[in-house]
């Protein structure tokens, strides 16, 4: 029986995991309540399987990339080298388990990226490979695959959803002009980059006053046809009701994908979509919402994307009482989309409370 071993991140590792890497990202927003996963297969040198999980209930990516090889030439399974950015899982689910597919397809070594924050699996693949006299190694570009996973993570852990919260404003921080002039505050490329970020999650929250207001669609567009994606659970959360029986969202081809929070708080909220197995929302306004989600610590990720405008009054793009504390925003990217900038970031909450 080999010995275990932490080896980590060679330089043949590393570019093999980054190949799975890739292949993981092709499931990003498709696979809830599973993760997105990505594996390739290796011997003599070269790529002879790849895959990628697909959707809930259908093969893993382990299985995914089992097949190819086998498609590819069989007789080069046994004794190759399977990368997987996340920890194989050993239990019993809608599908088999991987760590049984991988031992009965004769591969010798296996290289994981991510643990797998269920504690349903969480390191049992290294006993049952290692018994199994095949190598293991884990933490291969460990921090890449666990980024990829971060909405599966929080979910399985806290039983609520990651959430996202986008917003483009003004200089002067408003999210609506003044009567009379265009809706829109940022130009066309923040505003793609924006709707894309759809494609990610699997439910959208607005205010009713949004729905008001704009009567957004909420839908999946530039360049999300044939992706696979489905649309995203649109999430209305009101007080009153009151929500315009002709509203793109009540009316259009996805209405039954449409949810009315009739007076619940946006905590309640997330935890009903965890409910429903919902690992990630965007919330897309308005002010008030948006505003209670930092004010409740509950935002994980942020987009903001700002226009060289000043409005002058209109709807600020955080409402509600004052936030207790400032937010200091980490791990930034800061981008020119024309004239707008956008800023991507986390919310500093754990460093903060230090």
């Amino acid at each position: 029986m080999p010995p275990p071993t932490d080896k980590k991140d060679s330089t043949s590792d590393q570019r093999w995991m980054h190949l799975a890497l890739d292949q993981a990202q092709r499931g990003v927003g498709l696979t809830s309540p599973n993760p997105p996963v990505g594996a390739v297969i290796v011997a003599q040198g070269k790529a002879i399987g790849q895959g990628y999980h697909r959707k809930a209930g259908e093969a893993h990516a382990e299985v995914e990339a089992i097949r190819d090889a086998r498609q590819f030439n069989p007789k080069l399974l046994p004794g190759a080298t399977i990368y997987v950015t996340l920890e194989p899982c050993c239990t019993q689910g809608r599908t088999p388990p991987c760590t049984e597919a991988i031992k009965a397809a004769g591969i010798k070594r296996v290289v994981y990226g991510a643990n797998d924050p269920n504690p349903q699996h969480a390191g049992r693949c290294r006993d049952i490979f290692l018994l199994a006299g095949i190598e293991v190694i884990g933490g291969v570009l460990e921090s890449e695959c666990t980024a990829l996973i971060r909405p599966f993570s929080k979910w399985i852990t806290t039983g609520m959803p990651y959430v996202i919260a986008k917003a483009g404003q003004s200089l002067d921080g408003r999210i609506t002009r003044p009567a009379g002039e265009s809706q829109w505050i940022t130009n066309d490329a923040a505003r793609a980059h924006g709707r894309r970020l759809r494609m990610r999650v699997d439910a959208i929250i607005v205010g009713a006053e949004t729905v008001r207001k704009d009567n957004p669609r909420l839908t999946l567009r530039d360049g999300s046809i044939g992706s696979g994606k489905w649309q995203p659970w649109r999430v209305v959360l009101t007080r009153s009701s009151e929500i315009p029986p002709h509203s793109h969202i009540l009316t259009d081809e996805f209405k039954d994908r449409t949810l009315i929070m009739i007076g619940k708080d946006l905590p309640d909220v997330l935890k009903a979509l965890a409910e429903r197995g919902v690992l990630s929302v965007l919330i897309e306004g308005g002010g008030i919402i948006l505003g209670q989600a930092f004010r409740e610590r509950l935002v994980d990720e942020v987009y903001w994307y700002i226009a060289p405008r000043f409005c002058g009054g209109g709807r600020p793009s955080l409402a509600g009482p004052a936030l207790p504390q400032s937010i200091e925003l980490e791990n930034l990217t800061v981008r020119p989309m024309g004239d707008n900038v956008m800023i991507h970031g986390f919310p500093a909450w754990q460093s903060q409370q230090d």
